[in-house]
């Protein structure tokens, strides 16, 4: 596999982001690898069929996603980036306000695509 310019992953970053604010299944199925490791802020371990579903049923709806201190880190097969992500919404009917850092990884997955392998996310203190 080559290395993805950050051009691209700024690109599919974006593509990532309107999926989640418009709770846009088929697009987060394209863009999140079948063997998706992801840690919630809570410790928790998600599958990408738990993402989808939680996107799917209408639990989790975002109102704003709103990126800033991003970096990214191109490498020979993978990238990993760190966002921070100011998040306005409701889960389960509570409402949400507030910052959180993700760290996701993109690889060429077992689909043969450019996918999310692997994430976690913290609470940011502000």
């Amino acid at each position: 596999m080559s290395k993805y310019s950050e051009s691209q992953i700024i690109d599919i970053e974006e593509r990532l982001r309107q999926a989640m604010l418009n709770s846009d299944v088929a697009e987060l199925d394209a863009l999140i690898a079948p063997e998706l490791i992801f840690t919630s802020y809570l410790g928790q371990i998600v599958s990408k069929q738990q993402d989808l579903a939680i996107h799917q049923s209408g639990m989790l709806k975002f109102s704003a996603l709103m990126p800033s201190e991003q970096y990214i880190k191109t490498n020979e097969g993978f990238s990993v980036v760190s966002v921070k992500m100011h998040i306005l919404g409701s889960y389960e009917g509570a409402e949400i306000d507030q910052h959180y850092r993700f760290t996701r990884v993109w690889a060429v997955s077992s689909a043969g695509s450019l996918q999310v392998i692997a994430g976690h996310v913290c609470v940011v203190a502000i």
